[in-house]
């Protein structure tokens, strides 16, 4: 696939750091300060109202498994912000810190307090970590510059993950520690719509781009011959006989497992979703956090006996988020070295959002992670403020979803234009994928002869005007017809130009992703082409009889 290559680093951002800001662990003393942060940084009716609760907070400050540290005002004690470490954030992420929640009181923030309150947690806690990450809001620049300032690199964008009094995306950063890089399994196999954002997160963070794109993996079968219904204490000896995606071969990832227990995965607020044969048998599970403050749910685990429960198990628990739960976003943490995985989630709405190199440990190597992400409200991401690197990223995600937003539009026309003839259904949904929708008013200008060419066009409803350099008219294009044709296969300019008759609707194909889906999968290249070519050739035809007619 074609590379191109990525935004250069960030330039530092080091404030000329106050003498007068010291940072160090916090005390219990510390707790009306920082509480009193969380309170001017986030506001009165923030959702997380634990981080206001000052019971939490000592929790916070003796747990094993969090460092909190806060940055004072050495003059008068005063806190000046708070920021903290949760470490092991899941079942299968040994080793990891997830770098919490950076606040600084907002007469503070011209003194360096951010950035000295950055550098006091990695020398906390990079000794004892492998792989750090971080999400960083797009409300302003400050933290992502920050991350970038002591290492860290985007590796993927959340679309609306967060909800405020509005929801709100972050771009998600990591840095690699000690033998993070070291224990990484190298070439992943992913699906294609994974890979711009792939050789984006690999390029940041200094490493090759090894991945190889698997569009041969199928999706797993649809098969709703299962009861399914939720865990119960004595259903966990059952779904503990299963190793398999349990112990072996884990496809998905998450801060939670089985083998936990039934009181702790209650304590956490963890659901599983069990799946039952005919004859009663356990046949699978789907593991969950839902939060009610975010309408989220995160898929941490998936388990069970045969290949032809997990498809169901994703539909069960997409049901009940649609209808029951009013759940606006859903994640999951895939193995990049899973594709037939990936396929499935894609098929199912998911949309690769974050790719982690050495995320998750399992058995003796750390393994890449696809985040894949399933947005059950439009991708309405509002006003953002994004570094360089940070657009990047965020562009690579977003294609996706906008490709996304425009597909059941061109679903309609996969059965009614000779431009998908010949494909199958999944061939079809795949070339519509690599489309997207425009409308345009009457009389506008599609193209003028001569100019170049980057997109042809399947004409969804309307009429086209095609004429030459002297402004005459050689014909008309409608609904169902493919425009700009000749330009893809002769890799020229438009030998024509084109206006709307009235108001028209169109699918675009720019040739580059076009040449991209020929490339990586030549069964649908050969029936696009063959199509491409008849188009053509009933054009031809219809321009020869204009001529022998005299008109």
């Amino acid at each position: 696939m074609p590379e191109s290559s990525p935004p250069p680093a960030t330039g530092a951002y080091r404030p000329n750091p106050d003498p007068d800001v010291l940072v160090r662990e916090a005390e219990e003393r510390d707790v009306p300060g920082v509480q009193a942060t969380f309170v001017e940084v986030y506001g009165e009716f923030y959702p997380y109202r634990h981080f206001y609760d000052p019971t939490w907070l000592k929790r916070a400050i003796y747990t094993d498994d969090q460092v909190l540290l806060v940055a004072e005002d050495a003059a008068n004690g005063e806190i000046l912000g708070t920021a903290s470490v949760v470490l092991d954030v899941g079942a299968h992420t040994d080793l990891i810190g997830e770098f919490g929640r950076l606040a600084v009181r907002p007469d503070a923030r011209s003194r360096g307090v951010g950035s000295k309150l950055m550098a006091e947690r990695i020398r906390h806690v990079a000794p004892r970590i492998h792989v750090g990450v971080v999400e960083n809001r797009c409300a302003h620049p400050y933290s992502q510059r920050i991350s970038h300032a002591f290492g860290l690199e985007p590796v993927g964008f959340l679309p609306l993950k967060h909800r405020f009094d509005r929801r709100e995306s972050v771009v998600l950063f990591a840095d690699h520690y000690g033998n993070g890089l070291r224990l990484r399994r190298n070439h992943p196999r992913i699906i294609a719509e994974a890979y711009p954002l792939a050789h984006l997160a690999l390029s940041f963070v200094g490493l090759d781009n090894d991945v190889i794109v698997d569009d041969d993996a199928p999706a797993y079968p649809h098969d709703d011959r299962f009861d399914v219904d939720t865990l119960r204490a004595e259903g966990l000896p059952l779904l503990m006989r299963i190793e398999r995606g349990r112990l072996r071969n884990r496809e998905v990832f998450g801060p939670m497992r089985l083998q936990y227990g039934f009181f702790k995965l209650t304590a956490r607020q963890a659901t599983y979703l069990v799946a039952r044969e005919a004859d009663s048998t356990v046949a699978g599970a789907i593991g969950f956090l839902r939060d009610e403050h975010e309408r989220s749910v995160r898929i941490f685990e998936l388990i069970g006996h045969t290949d032809r429960v997990v498809r169901h198990l994703y539909e069960q628990l997409l049901a009940r988020c649609t209808d029951e739960w009013g759940v606006e976003y859903i994640e999951v943490d895939v193995s990049a070295h899973a594709p037939r995985m990936q396929r499935t989630l894609l098929e199912l709405g998911f949309l690769p959002a974050a790719f982690v190199p050495a995320m998750v440990f399992h058995d003796v190597e750390r393994l890449d992670v696809v985040k894949m992400v399933r947005l059950l409200v439009p991708p309405d991401l509002g006003s953002i403020v994004l570094t360089e690197r940070s657009q990047c990223m965020t562009d690579a995600v977003m294609r996706n979803f906008e490709r996304q937003a425009v597909l059941p539009r061109l679903r309609q026309a996969v059965g009614r234009h000779r431009f998908f003839h010949g494909l199958t259904d999944e061939q079809a949904m795949r070339l519509a994928g690599a489309g997207t929708v425009e409308t345009f008013d009457a009389d506008a200008v599609l193209f003028e002869p001569d100019e170049p060419s980057d997109q042809m066009y399947l004409l969804l409803d309307g009429s086209v005007s095609v004429w030459m350099n002297s402004g005459t008219e050689i014909g008309r294009v409608d609904a169902g017809d493919i425009l700009g044709e000749v330009s893809l296969l002769t890799e020229g300019p438009h030998s024509a130009g084109a206006r709307a008759v009235g108001p028209l609707t169109v699918a675009c194909f720019s040739h580059k992703n076009l040449r991209v889906l020929t490339r990586q999968r030549p069964d649908i290249g050969l029936v696009l082409y063959r199509n491409l070519a008849h188009s053509l050739s009933h054009k031809l035809r219809r321009l020869d009889a204009r001529v022998g007619d005299g008109s």
